[in-house]
């Protein structure tokens, strides 16, 4: 992990804003000789969500913070710093996604994130894939594990216990498209049919999948790292690259190529294990190896115990999240984080669910789970620790919100506040 440092006065310079005004207490994040500096106090720009963010980022907050201070004993704490998207922007500043949110999330390197509603007919396909692609945030990262006691629709849910990166920014998520009957789809099937002896149907919407080079290798680059950094014996590449040989092929064979390159001694293929050790990976060294996509959906399912950290374009890892996901208690209990080079944005998986808003009744899983993978990021794993310990025990205790005990028999209903309190006092 990152090196943690003890407070000191930020070399960062300041940073000045429209309308907000950062903690007067609290040390900034900071990036020194390529390696980023984590003080005992840092700022944490926080975006609240909407919908039911306003409940489940309240009820993170405190467990996160009961958390630090059982852990550390007060040297260490992380100090809030609210900043606006979605909703409550709009309401602030007259819009979505203002420039004060971006600068303090890029200033202050790592933020907590609520769901967020994506506008209507304006600007924005989404408030989520925008800030990922402003920030160059070019890893999904999402972990997928079992807490002992959830409800789960699998015979073996505790074989499930894997981490997927997906590229954030290329594939489907770059949202290049042009609806059927534009000039501009026209135009593009006209070239394509006569310059490139396609057969596409003139009535036909079309997209672009683009999947570069660079967006693969630093993708996978940085599965391989945490890989390393976390002793998992394994890399898988997912891919559809038997039909889209160019594209999602190529994300195979550069994922390969960045493993021999970067990492020649800490990584074998999966064809030189069998080939030079009998099918026996030697000790200490990251198997990489590649999937079908069709075919990894169903081994998720019957063998996931075989894999590990999973690296995949952004289409085949958007359903392969959910799906493993489903076999462990759903999206209320699926975290995620957006990472770039050092920028790190975690956020919940979901939904904002507003029909269920400001009823203190959903599930805060997602983003408690999400606060866990900030802490592991900010080195303080200790504390990471206690919050997942905490969380399977009430879990057992059958002390749940409404998602979790709707499928569990004799389980106590309770709202996403007292749940809260539940985990604390479980710490």
């Amino acid at each position: 992990m990152p090196t943690t440092t003890k407070r000191k006065t930020p070399a960062k310079k300041s940073v000045k804003f429209q309308k907000l005004t950062p903690p007067e207490q609290g040390t900034p994040i900071t990036v020194v000789g390529g390696k980023i500096k984590f003080p005992n106090d840092p700022i944490i720009p926080v975006i609240e969500g909407d919908g039911i963010g306003r409940d489940i980022m309240k009820a993170t907050r405190r467990v996160v913070d009961a958390a630090v201070h059982k852990a550390f004993g007060g040297k260490k704490r992380i100090e809030w710093f609210d900043v606006y998207a979605g909703e409550n922007a709009n309401e602030y500043y007259g819009e979505w996604l203002p420039d004060d949110t971006i600068k303090a999330i890029k200033h202050y390197i790592v933020a907590l994130k609520g769901p967020l509603t994506t506008p209507v007919g304006g600007g924005f396909r989404s408030l989520n894939v925008s800030m990922r692609q402003i920030m160059n945030l070019y890893a999904c990262v999402r972990p997928v594990k079992f807490y002992h006691g959830t409800p789960a629709p699998v015979k073996r849910p505790e074989k499930m216990d894997v981490i997927i990166f997906r590229e954030n920014t290329e594939d489907v998520y770059a949202g290049i498209e042009w609806k059927k009957g534009t000039k501009e789809a026209r135009q593009v099937i006209d070239f394509m049919n006569k310059r490139m002896k396609t057969k596409i149907r003139k009535d036909s919407g079309i997209g672009v999948k683009p999947i570069s080079v660079k967006g693969t290798q630093q993708l996978v680059r940085k599965a391989i790292q945490y890989a390393l950094d976390h002793n998992r014996p394994s890399v898988t590449l997912v891919h559809k690259g038997n039909i889209m040989k160019y594209t999602e092929g190529s994300f195979r064979d550069w994922g390969y190529a960045i493993a021999a390159k970067d990492f020649p001694r800490k990584t074998i293929t999966e064809d030189d294990v069998w080939a030079k050790h009998g099918g026996k990976p030697p000790k200490g060294k990251v198997v990489i190896k590649d999937r079908i996509a069709d075919s990894m959906f169903q081994q998720v399912l019957t063998r996931p115990d075989e894999y590990d950290i999973i690296a995949t374009p952004n289409l085949n890892g958007d359903y392969l999240s959910d799906a493993c996901a489903a076999q462990v208690g759903g999206l209320g209990m699926a975290p995620g984080a957006n990472i770039g080079d050092y920028v790190a944005l975690f956020e919940a998986t979901h939904g904002t669910a507003p029909k269920y808003a400001d009823k203190d009744m959903v599930n805060p899983g997602s983003l408690v789970l999400s606060a866990v993978m900030m802490l592991e990021y900010l080195g303080w794993e200790k504390a990471g620790e206690l919050i997942q310990k905490a969380l399977e025990k009430t879990i057992m205790e059958k002390i749940v919100t409404y998602d979790l005990a709707r499928q569990m028999e004799g389980a106590q209903k309770v709202g996403t506040s007292t749940y809260a309190d539940r985990i604390i006092y479980n710490l």
